[in-house]
C-alpha cells in the first residue's frame, strides 16, 4: 500500500490545503543525532530551568489558543470551541509538570539502617531519546501529555504524529524551541508509518509510546519488545456507561450525549456502550434518542454547531460500514445511520439498540457519533456486559447507591472508573488501560516515571 500524504485536508469540504514532503532517512538521522547529542547536557539542567522553559510555553500558547484552536479544526474538524477548549487543557498540563516534577521525581529515602547503610534512597534518572507516535483526534493534547513529563524528566523527545495533523505536530515543537528549550530538546519527524521501525531500532532511541490503534500498538511493542525498549500504549476503548435506578437520570442523560459525541465521537474515553438497567430502560432511550436527534451537525467553526465531520474519509466509512453491519444484522437504529448528503465527512448522531452478542458491533470500538444501548436485569448482569469487551480504557457509572458504588470501583475492568460524571483526562491523575487498551500510564506521577530509570543508591 502506498504510503499515507502527509498533508492538511479540511475533513468539512474534503479539500486538500497544503502538503509537507516527508523527512529522508538522512534528515532523521541527523534528527536522532541531534536530540542524543542535546540529552548529553540537557539531563544535567535543573527542574527550576525545565520548569521557566516549560511555563514560558504555557505562556506562549495561552496567548496564541484562538489561532492554535483555528490550526486544529482545520486539520481534523473538531469544533472551535472544542478545540480552545482543548488548546487551554494543553496550558494546564504545561503548568501542572512545571509546577510539581521536582516533587514527583524527588529522592524515595529508605531506611538506611534496615539495609545495613549509612544512607540508601531510590533516585530517577530520565532514560534519554524517547519517540512519541501520536494519533489525530487530540492533535496538541496527546502529543503535549507526553511532552510536558518528559521533558521535565529531562528527556529528549521525537514526535512522529499522525499524518493528516503536520501543521499541528510543527507547532508543538517550534512553540517549545520559542519557549526556550535548547535546540534538538523536541523535535518533530515528518515520516510515515513505515519509518516508525528505523527509527525505534536506532540504538540512541531508548523508549516509545504510541496512542493509536491496536494494530500499530502491537507492531511498535513487538519492535521495543526485540529491542528491549521500554514502552507506553493506549489503544483505544469500547468504554461502558452504566444507568442504574438510583441514578439522577436527567443528568445521566445528558452527560451521556457529551460522552457519547465529544470530539465528533472520536475519543478513545468517549462512551461508546451505554448498558442500562430494565427498570429505567425505556425511559433513558426515549430521553437519549430525543437529545441525540437534536443535535446539530454541520460547519465545526460555527459556534453553532454541535458536531463536527469525522476527521477522514476512512474513518467516515468504517463508521458507517460498522453502522450498517448492525442494522443487516437485526440491531435497531433509533436515529440516525446514513451518511449525510453533503461535501465533507459527516456522520449523524446515531442510536443504537437490539444488539445481540454475536453482532461484530457487540466487540467493536466505534470511532464516530454511534451510542450502542443495552439493556441489564441488574447490576450484576450490567457489569458482565461492561466486562464483555477486550477493551478496558475509560469507564462510567450512575447511581445514589453506595453499595453500587463499591461494587463498579472494584469490578468494572478498566484503567478509570468515573461515578456519576464523565471520563476526563487530568494532569493530576493517571490515564491508561488494561486488555487490549495497552499498558502503562500517562499523567500524574506515574506518567512522568514512565521514562525514567529507578535507580537504587546504597551508601556504607
Amino acid at each position: 500500500m502506498p504510503a499515507t500524504p502527509i498533508a492538511t485536508t479540511n475533513p468539512a469540504t474534503g479539500e486538500t490545503v497544503k502538503t509537507f514532503t516527508a523527512a529522508s532517512d538522512a534528515e532523521v538521522d541527523a534528527a536522532i543525532t541531534r536530540a542524543a547529542n542535546r540529552f548529553v547536557d540537557y539531563r544535567r539542567t535543573d527542574f527550576a530551568q525545565r520548569a521557566r522553559w516549560m511555563q514560558a510555553a504555557a505562556d506562549l500558547l495561552e496567548a496564541e489558543a484562538d489561532e492554535v484552536a483555528a490550526m486544529m479544526t482545520l486539520e481534523m474538524g473538531k469544533t472551535l470551541t472544542s478545540a480552545k477548549a482543548e488548546a487551554l487543557k494543553c496550558v494546564k498540563g504545561f503548568r501542572y509538570y512545571a509546577d510539581h516534577s521536582a516533587e514527583l521525581l524527588a529522592d524515595e529515602v529508605a531506611d538506611a539502617s534496615k539495609v545495613n547503610a549509612s544512607k540508601a534512597f531510590a533516585r530517577y534518572q530520565p532514560l534519554g531519546v524517547v519517540l512519541a507516535v501520536m494519533p489525530w483526534n487530540f492533535p496538541l493534547w496527546q502529543a503535549v501529555r507526553f511532552a510536558a513529563p518528559a521533558l521535565m524528566a529531562g528527556n529528549v523527545g521525537l514526535l512522529k504524529h499522525a499524518s493528516n495533523v503536520p501543521q499541528t505536530a510543527l507547532y508543538l515543537a517550534d512553540l517549545l524551541g520559542r519557549a526556550g528549550f535548547p535546540d534538538g530538546c523536541f523535535q518533530t519527524l515528518l515520516i510515515s508509518s513505515g519509518a516508525v521501525e528505523r527509527v525505534l531500532r536506532d540504538p540512541r532511541v531508548a523508549a516509545a509510546t504510541l496512542t493509536g490503534s491496536e494494530p500499530a500498538g502491537r507492531s511498535v511493542a513487538a519492535i521495543a519488545g526485540d529491542e528491549v525498549k521500554h514502552t507506553v500504549l493506549e489503544l483505544g476503548g469500547s468504554d461502558p456507561f452504566i444507568v442504574m435506578p438510583s441514578a439522577d437520570l436527567p443528568a445521566a442523560v445528558r452527560t451521556a450525549v457529551t460522552a457519547r459525541v465529544q470530539n465528533n465521537g472520536q475519543s478513545c474515553i468517549a462512551a461508546k456502550r451505554f448498558i442500562v438497567h430494565t427498570d429505567i430502560y425505556d425511559d433513558f432511550v426515549t430521553q437519549f434518542v430525543s437529545q441525540m436527534s437534536a443535535l446539530r451537525v454541520g460547519d465545526p467553526t460555527d459556534p453553532d454547531t454541535d458536531v463536527g465531520p469525522l476527521a477522514t474519509e476512512s474513518g467516515r466509512d468504517e463508521v458507517a460500514q460498522q453502522v450498517d453491519a448492525a442494522a443487516a444484522a437485526g440491531a435497531v437504529i433509533r436515529c440516525g445511520g446514513k451518511r449525510l448528503d453533503r461535501p465533507g465527512w459527516f456522520y449523524p448522531p446515531t442510536v443504537i439498540t437490539d444488539i445481540s452478542r454475536d453482532m461484530a458491533i457487540f466487540t467493536e470500538e466505534v470511532f464516530g457519533p454511534v451510542a450502542s444501548v443495552y439493556r441489564a436485569a441488574d447490576i450484576d448482569e450490567a457489569i458482565e456486559i461492561a466486562n464483555a469487551s477486550p477493551f478496558g480504557l475509560g469507564s462510567n457509572a450512575w447511581t445514589r447507591d453506595e453499595a453500587e458504588i463499591s461494587r463498579f470501583a472494584d469490578e468494572i475492568e478498566a484503567g478509570q472508573v468515573f461515578i456519576n460524571g464523565m471520563t476526563v483526562s487530568y494532569p493530576e491523575l493517571p490515564f491508561g488501560g488494561i486488555k487490549r487498551s495497552g499498558y502503562g500510564r500517562e499523567l500524574s506521577g506515574h506518567g512522568i516515571r514512565e521514562f525514567c530509570n529507578l535507580k537504587t543508591v546504597w551508601v556504607a
